[in-house]
C-alpha cells in the first residue's frame, strides 16, 4: 500500500501569498534588477532605539538564556494586560494574556483552542491570507463575507445573519484591515458586536494596526464596544507594525482565562517561550511611549495619499482611500481583458505577474485575500521607491486599450 508522502492537512496549505511575492521581489533585488516591492507588510523603519537597547541589556542577563514560562515573561504578560486596557479599554488580568511567536501563532492557537472540526467561522471578506489557512488547519470552515468597494470593504449585519449556519461558532473581526486599510465606525462596531453577542457568537478580534488610522478617524475595540459579548472574545495583537518590530516575532492573545489556559497548553508543546530577549524588548516597546508610532504614522498618511493619487489617475483603477493600516486595495476589474504589452490579462493573478515581467514591480493580487479583480499595495516603503513604483505602474497601466 503506498501512502502520499505530505499529509493531506499540511498539504491543502497554500504559501502565504504576500511572503512569496516579498521573497520574489528580494530575489530578482538580489540579481541586481530594479525591483520595487509592495509586497509585505513591513515598515521600512528601524525598531526604535530604546526598544533596541532594551533588548542588548536583556541579553547581557544570563537569566534571559534560560527557559522561561511558555506563557510568556510575568512582567510583560502585566505590561500587555495595561496596554490593552489604555488601548483597547478592555480591563484583563495577567492570568488572561498569552505571549506568542509573532501575531500568526496568536491567530492559529486562538482558532486550534476554539474550533471543533466542522465549526464554521465568519470570515470578513477580503481577508489577511493566513485567517483561512488557520482556520482550516485547526478543523474549521472559512465562511468568507464579502464586502466590496461600493459599501466600503465594510461588512454589515445583514450580510453576517445572511451567512449565519448551526455551525457557525466564531466571527472574526478586524479593524483597522489587512488589506483593504477599512476601519469600521464605532456605531458599526457596536451594532456588529451586539449581533455577535445576540447570536452566541464568539467573536476573535486582530487589533495589531489599532495605531495606524487616518483623517481623524477613531479605533474602536469590539471587545469594549459590545459589553454584551462578555467572556466570548480574543483579542489579538502585537509589536510588529506599531513599532516596526516585524522581525523580533512577539504577538499575544488576550481572552478568557479557560481559554488562555488551554492555548497555553498547546504552546507549551508547539514553541514554548518566546525568545526572552525580543520579550524585554516588546516590554519597552508596550510600556513605553507612543511618540515613534506617531512619527511613523506621519510619514504612512503622507505616502497613503501619494498613492490614492497616483493610483487614481490610472483608468480602469478605482482607488478607495483607506482609513487605516498601511495598505490600498484598489479594484482594478476595468482593466481586466484590455490589452496591456500585447497581453490581455483575464485576473488580477494575470495583472500582477504582468506588472512584475513589464516594469518590476511587486504587488500582491487579490486572489491571495479573496476574489479576483483586485490588488493590494503596501504604502509602509520609502517615499521616492513608492513614487517611483507607482509611476511604473501608471506607465504600463496608461497603455491599457
Amino acid at each position: 500500500m503506498t501512502s502520499a508522502r505530505i499529509s493531506q492537512r499540511i498539504g491543502s496549505i497554500a504559501e502565504s501569498a504576500t511572503l512569496a511575492v516579498d521573497a520574489k521581489a528580494k530575489a530578482l533585488k538580489a540579481a541586481g534588477r530594479p525591483v520595487i516591492g509592495f509586497g509585505a507588510g513591513e515598515p521600512d523603519f528601524p525598531t526604535p532605539q530604546y526598544i533596541v537597547d532594551a533588548a542588548i541589556e536583556a541579553a547581557r542577563q544570563p537569566k534571559y538564556h534560560r527557559y522561561s514560562p511558555a506563557a510568556g515573561l510575568p512582567e510583560l504578560r502585566e505590561a500587555i494586560a495595561a496596554k490593552t486596557l489604555r488601548d483597547s479599554g478592555y480591563e484583563a488580568a495577567a492570568s488572561q494574556v498569552l505571549v506568542t511567536n509573532g501575531g500568526k501563532q496568536a491567530v492559529y492557537n486562538t482558532f486550534a483552542t476554539l474550533l471543533d472540526p466542522g465549526d464554521e467561522v465568519l470570515l470578513p471578506t477580503p481577508y489577511w491570507t493566513t485567517y483561512p489557512e488557520a482556520i482550516r488547519l485547526a478543523g474549521g470552515v472559512p465562511v468568507e463575507v464579502f464586502a466590496g468597494p461600493e459599501q466600503g470593504y465594510l461588512v454589515t449585519v445583514d450580510q453576517l445573519e445572511a451567512a449565519l449556519t448551526e455551525r457557525t461558532k466564531i466571527l472574526l473581526f478586524v479593524s483597522p484591515s489587512n488589506p483593504t486599510g477599512a476601519v469600521y465606525s464605532p456605531e458599526q462596531v457596536a451594532e456588529i458586536g451586539r449581533w455577535a453577542a445576540s447570536k452566541g457568537l464568539w467573536v476573535v478580534t486582530d487589533e495589531i494596526y489599532e495605531h495606524l488610522t487616518y483623517d481623524g478617524v477613531p479605533f474602536t475595540s469590539i471587545a469594549t464596544a459590545a459589553p454584551e459579548l462578555g467572556d466570548k472574545v480574543v483579542i489579538l495583537n502585537g509589536v510588529a507594525k506599531t513599532y516596526a518590530m516585524t522581525g523580533w516575532r512577539v504577538g499575544w492573545m488576550v481572552g478568557p482565562a479557560d481559554v488562555i489556559k488551554a492555548a497555553t497548553n498547546l504552546q507549551s508543546h508547539a514553541t514554548s517561550n518566546v525568545a526572552n530577549v525580543s520579550q524585554m524588548a516588546a516590554l519597552a516597546a508596550v510600556s513605553g511611549p507612543l511618540d515613534a508610532v506617531q512619527e511613523m504614522k506621519a510619514a504612512f498618511d503622507r505616502r497613503r495619499q501619494t498613492m490614492v493619487k497616483m493610483l487614481s489617475e490610472i483608468d480602469g483603477v478605482n482607488c478607495p482611500t483607506p482609513k487605516g493600516a498601511f495598505y490600498v486595495y484598489p479594484d482594478v476589474r476595468g482593466l481586466l481583458g484590455k490589452e496591456i504589452a500585447g497581453v490581455r490579462p483575464a485576473t488580477s493573478a494575470e495583472l500582477a505577474a504582468l506588472i512584475l515581467d513589464k516594469v518590476e514591480v511587486a504587488i500582491v493580487p487579490g486572489e491571495a485575500f479573496g476574489p479576483s479583480g483586485f490588488v493590494r499595495l503596501s504604502y509602509a516603503l520609502g517615499d521616492a521607491d513608492l513614487a517611483e513604483g507607482v509611476g511604473r505602474i501608471q506607465e504600463l497601466l496608461g497603455t491599457a486599450k
